[in-house]
């Protein structure tokens, strides 16, 4: 499995096509979700994503896009999270949350994180330190839950320090739902 952490101007037009492809056959197909998946704000996100074996049609494993916040609301916002039916319940879901995690640590240190998620999966999520922060409220006709995780560490900048995270035991207490 190849993980890439990619800003929009950074991905090949294979890549985005084959992202929008796997969004589209999860979040369109699998959980009839009808909606404009390329929503505008694909160009602004950071995409974490795995892929194995480009030359197949569904390479894409797993995937998350990520924003920064702003002023008016800092948390970092998570959406568009998935993994390939082919991947789920063997740790693949797990170790994109971990990188999500990770990346939001270094990019933007002291932000809380914020996602929303399938009510069925709060237990995945809390394993990671997030916290039901509101819902649970429909969305395509699915009960969904908003949860945020709050910074572990204060504030600080890029002069200071950049955080590192090694190997499988940076979190503890984590499994895996999916």
């Amino acid at each position: 499995m190849n993980w890439k952490i990619l800003d929009f101007e950074q991905l090949t037009a294979r890549e985005l096509y084959l992202i929008l492809r796997a969004r589209s056959a999860v979040f369109v197909v699998e959980q009839s979700h009808v909606h404009l998946d390329p929503d505008g704000r694909d160009e602004t996100g950071t995409h974490i994503f795995a892929t194995e074996d480009m030359s197949r049609s569904m390479p894409v494993l797993a995937y998350a896009r990520i924003h920064e916040g702003d002023a008016e609301d800092p948390e970092v916002v998570v959406d568009k999270i998935l993994t390939s039916p082919l991947r789920r319940g063997d740790g693949t879901a797990h170790a994109l949350i971990e990188r999500v995690l990770a990346v939001t640590a270094e990019r933007w240190p002291g932000r809380g994180v914020r996602l929303t998620a399938p009510v069925s999966l709060r237990g995945f999520y809390e394993a990671f330190g997030f916290r039901k922060t509101e819902g649970p409220f429909l969305e395509h006709g699915m009960p969904y839950i908003g949860l945020t995780r709050k910074s572990r560490q204060p504030r600080e900048t890029a002069a200071t320090s950049r955080l590192q995270f090694t190997g499988p035991g940076a979190y503890a207490n984590t499994y895996e739902l999916l």
